[in-house]
């Protein structure tokens, strides 16, 4: 006769993050109860746990995830972008790569020093792990390939985050220098506005693409209250330093978009194709219905690019009310291919050199 034994669950400890699930194994033969934990047997069958990093774990907790089609989107009443955006010719887009301005002056080594330590931060927050030779990039397959969307997705965000704060910065405190000293800021102010603007249309891109969790919010807000501060503080006593700092940011975007390009180009980024570039990405680069993320990123990237020769420009520039905006108009009497404009037709990346420019 087979006798039924109730096993009474066992109450959790105090404090227990998991429970415990027991199964019962009867031996009618012995009539005996042999208890075994099936959680074990589980763990057993899983194989040994991963030991994660701290590194990893930080990057786990800090990822953009990808929206969901279902979820609900900012996407109502779009009103057109009060900053228009320039465009660009598609063949000049295309020869956008990344170039580096070597610093001459102190201060512009100690900018470039500050930009380095700044993206070993980056790196580290938004997971980026890719080869670093040609050798090791030459190798490179999807089996090993560590950089997927939702990283790329994290990585544009904090960049993006942190980039639209030194033109917005700049130009309010241009403004208020013209207004304090009663004189003309000689078109300084709108195109450190339109800057801003424009890195923010780049942020408010990639929001509609990815969402963050609370964790990289709460690592933005940080980021952005002590950069924020800092900049101020910074262009009130040595804007020539800002700028440069912002030509070498602005580096380290055109690398970044440009790597992202190259390993979608080498099919390592399948995925990143079947997200849907947003609405508002199409009416501000004025983009076509059809168009897809490798597109959206050209745009950016030129936009990077520009910036790039915009601030190492500047920072080249008596910045006191002494010389005017070069980007901000075109003089008649000087060839076009001889001076800068809003467009990438006699781009330079490290910046126009002073006495090039008529002031």
């Amino acid at each position: 006769m087979l006798k039924l034994y109730t096993i009474r669950p066992i109450r959790p400890c105090f404090m227990a993050s998991t429970f415990r699930y027991y199964s019962v194994k009867i031996d009618t033969s012995t009539k005996t109860n042999v208890i075994a934990n099936s959680q074990t047997e589980i763990d057993s069958k899983s194989g040994p746990k991963k030991e994660h990093t701290l590194g990893q774990y930080i990057t786990k907790k800090l990822m953009v995830r990808q929206r969901l089609p279902s979820e609900k989107r900012d996407d109502s009443f779009l009103t057109p972008p009060a900053m228009p955006h320039h465009g660009y010719r598609q063949d000049l887009m295309e020869k956008i790569h990344y170039e580096h301005r070597e610093p001459t002056l102190i201060r512009d080594k100690l900018a470039f020093g500050l930009m380095r330590s700044l993206r070993v931060c980056f790196d580290f927050f938004s997971g980026y792990r890719h080869p670093k030779t040609k050798e090791e990039l030459e190798q490179l397959t999807p089996a090993t390939y560590q950089m997927t969307p939702e990283k790329w997705l994290t990585r544009f965000i904090i960049l993006e985050s942190i980039a639209g704060v030194p033109g917005s910065v700049a130009s309010f405190l241009r403004h208020l220098q013209s207004l304090r000293l009663l004189k003309r800021d000689k078109a300084f102010v709108q195109t450190l506005q339109d800057e801003a603007y424009n890195e923010r249309m780049h942020l408010l891109t990639f929001l509609e693409i990815g969402k963050p969790g609370p964790f990289m919010k709460a690592l933005l807000y940080a980021s952005q209250g002590v950069f924020c501060n800092l900049f101020f503080f910074t262009y009130m006593l040595a804007p020539n330093a800002c700028h440069r700092f912002v030509g070498y940011l602005e580096e380290e975007a055109v690398y970044t978009y440009t790597t992202c390009l190259e390993d979608i180009e080498r099919g390592l980024l399948p995925d990143i194709e079947h997200f849907k570039v947003p609405k508002i990405a199409k009416d501000y680069w004025h983009l076509s219905e059809d168009a897809k993320m490798r597109d959206l990123i050209s745009y950016i990237r030129a936009d990077e690019a520009k910036h790039r020769e915009v601030n190492h420009t500047f920072a080249n520039l008596k910045l006191d009310g002494t010389d005017r905006n070069p980007f901000a108009l075109q003089v008649d009497s000087v060839p076009e291919s001889a001076q800068p404009n809003n467009k990438l037709s006699t781009h330079k990346a490290v910046g126009w050199e002073r006495d090039e420019l008529v002031l």
